[in-house]
C-alpha cells in the first residue's frame, strides 16, 4: 500500500513539473509560453487529498487523469521532437498515476485501513 501511495504522488508531481516545463520552457506551442499551461491547474485541486491519502480524493481522480493520458496520447502521435518525447512521458506518468491510485484504493479497501497514510 505504501508503494502505490508514493507512485501516486511522484507521478502526481512529476505531471505538474512536466506540464509546467513543457508549456513554458521545453516545447511551448508559441515562443516564450503558451496558454496551455494553465492545464496545470486542475492537477493542483487534488494534489493536498492525494498527499493526504484520502480515499475520495483517489477515486475521483482516475477518472480525471484520463484527460491528460488522451492529451498526450495525442500529441504524442501528432507531434514531432521534444514535444513528442515530452508526451510520452505524459502518458507514462499519466497511466503511472491512475494504475497506483486504483492499487491504492483496492488494498486500503480490502485492508480496511481508515482514510490517510
Amino acid at each position: 500500500m505504501r508503494a502505490a501511495y508514493w507512485t501516486c504522488n511522484v507521478c502526481l508531481l512529476g505531471l505538474i513539473a512536466l506540464s509546467l516545463a513543457w508549456e513554458l520552457w521545453l516545447a511551448p506551442l508559441r515562443p516564450g509560453g503558451s496558454w496551455l499551461v494553465l492545464k496545470v491547474l486542475p492537477l493542483l485541486v487534488p494534489l493536498f487529498g492525494i498527499l493526504r491519502g484520502r480515499m475520495y480524493t483517489y477515486k475521483w481522480m482516475t477518472m480525471f487523469v484520463l484527460l491528460y493520458f488522451i492529451e498526450g496520447v495525442m500529441r504524442g502521435w501528432g507531434d514531432r521532437g521534444l514535444s513528442q518525447q515530452l508526451a510520452l512521458l505524459e502518458v507514462v506518468l499519466s497511466c503511472g498515476l491512475y494504475v497506483s491510485a486504483i492499487l491504492f484504493v483496492r488494498r486500503t479497501r480490502a485492508a480496511g485501513t481508515p482514510q490517510g497514510v
